[in-house]
């Protein structure tokens, strides 16, 4: 049986790519829809899927983030609404991408070639090079980088530089921020955050948490294997989840 995970944060383009699969390729099982990044990147390593679906542009974590992050275990169609992104930088073939809203032929297509190379057996192939292009087009688009972060406490509104930001986690509705002499609450959630954040200064080494790459003093494994990252400046340790080990690999 061949698998796939689809990762779209919008519900309907999300909804209507299932539906056109769902006629187009009906033995294909989707073994996870997922809204962001990260939760993609956790379901390919919980399902290892055959194909992935991953939209380019994504909240905190983006389509390429998961690609670069699995390494190759599966198969990659990227989706984007934005075809100045992809037309050149797709041109060689290496792997496929769908502009959005979707259209069936070309998803038929798609599938075809993705047929073509899972009956061959064909490893998904190093797209290292591809993904650093579209990342640098990308980014070169992207939203201003927050600079400060404000918080309301009581009667105070405390200001963090983001240069001086450890790292942010998720509480509930807010978002903890904490740096080596403070932290507060602000009512941003997290994902919206790292919208504004530098994607290489700023780490997402878990679901509800973001670090501060260069305030990592070492990750560590735990008793039970897991690894636990100890920061400059502050006592506190921080868990990693499984889907982003990738990151404290050796060089």
């Amino acid at each position: 049986m061949i698998t796939a995970v689809i990762a779209e944060d919008e519900d309907l383009p999300r909804k209507e790519l299932c539906r056109m699969l769902d006629a187009l390729w009906p033995e294909l099982q989707i073994v996870a829809e997922c809204e962001h990044g990260a939760d993609a990147l956790e379901a390919i390593h919980r399902h290892q899927p055959d194909v992935a679906f991953l939209d380019i542009r994504m909240p905190g974590m983006s389509g390429l983030d998961v690609a670069h992050a699995v390494k190759g275990r599966c198969h990659a169609v990227f989706t984007t609404a934005y075809d100045s992104y992809a037309m050149d930088a797709f041109a060689a073939g290496a792997i496929d991408y769908l502009l959005k809203p979707v259209a069936q032929p070309r998803l038929a297509e798609a599938i075809e070639r993705l047929k073509a190379r899972l009956a061959s057996k064909q490893a998904a192939p190093d797209i290292s090079q591809l993904m650093a292009e579209l990342d640098k087009r990308i980014r070169g688009q992207a939203a201003e980088r927050i600079r400060w972060i404000s918080a309301s406490v009581g009667d105070t509104i405390k200001m963090f530089p983001v240069e001086k930001i450890l790292f942010f986690s998720s509480d509930e509705k807010y978002t903890r921020v904490v740096s080596a002499q403070d932290e507060a609450h602000v009512r941003k959630p997290l994902k919206e955050l790292l919208d504004g954040l530098d994607h290489d200064q700023f780490w997402q080494i878990h679901r509800g948490t973001v670090v501060r790459a260069d305030a990592i003093a070492r990750a560590q494994r735990d008793d039970m294997g897991r690894y636990i990252v100890e920061l400059h400046g502050s006592p506190e340790k921080l868990r990693v989840s499984q889907a982003y080990v990738w990151r404290f690999k050796p060089m």
